[in-house]
């Protein structure tokens, strides 16, 4: 009898270990639920990166759409400044005309069509760059000349040899100038 309680003793033992070394086996139910949660949690994270994408994908957009509208605004101004920096050279020409005293009906002419392209400019935001009396500034005048004069200071504008003209903020043609130093 020794021998055979010793021979089941040994199965048991054996058994036991084998329990103890055997992986658990977990309800199906438990591995459904966790399998779930790893596929929901994985589609948030690919919605999430796809999200992100999209957001980063709008303001590219957004950003392109500002950039064409002011590139347009740009090419439409100096389109603009170039068809009125051709003509300018016509607007000397009749101010030069109309600058005679005589009393013609050709000088009233000419001083009405004068007019009506100064108007007309204006009404495209041509301006005429005040120059005389106003303090230098090489970004809108072309100093040809330096005179010293006491009464009217340093880097003041004395005289206007030729008118300069802007549209919003671009020179269409700087003012040729003497300046007093």
């Amino acid at each position: 009898m020794s021998t055979e309680k010793k021979k089941d003793a040994k199965p048991l033992e054996a058994e036991e270990a084998e329990k103890e070394t055997a992986p658990v086996e977990e309800p199906a139910e438990e591995i459904a639920a966790e399998t779930r949660e790893n596929e929901a949690e994985a589609l948030k994270k690919s919605y999430d990166e796809l999200y992100e994408k999209h957001l980063r994908t709008l303001a590219e957009y957004e950003n392109y759409k500002r950039r064409t509208q002011k590139e347009k605004a740009e090419i439409y101004l100096n389109a603009q400044a170039d068809t009125v920096g051709s003509l300018l050279p016509v607007l000397d020409n009749l101010e030069r005309a109309a600058a005679t005293e005589e009393t013609s009906p050709l000088a009233e002419g000419v001083q009405m069509v004068l007019k009506q392209l100064i108007e007309t400019l204006s009404k495209l935001g041509v301006n005429e760059i005040e120059a005389v009396g106003a303090a230098f500034d090489p970004n809108l005048h072309n100093a040809v000349m330096h005179i010293e004069d006491e009464e009217l200071g340093e880097n003041i504008v004395a005289e206007q040899f030729a008118k300069g003209y802007i549209i919003q903020d671009k020179v269409i043609r700087h003012s040729m100038v003497k300046v007093a130093n």
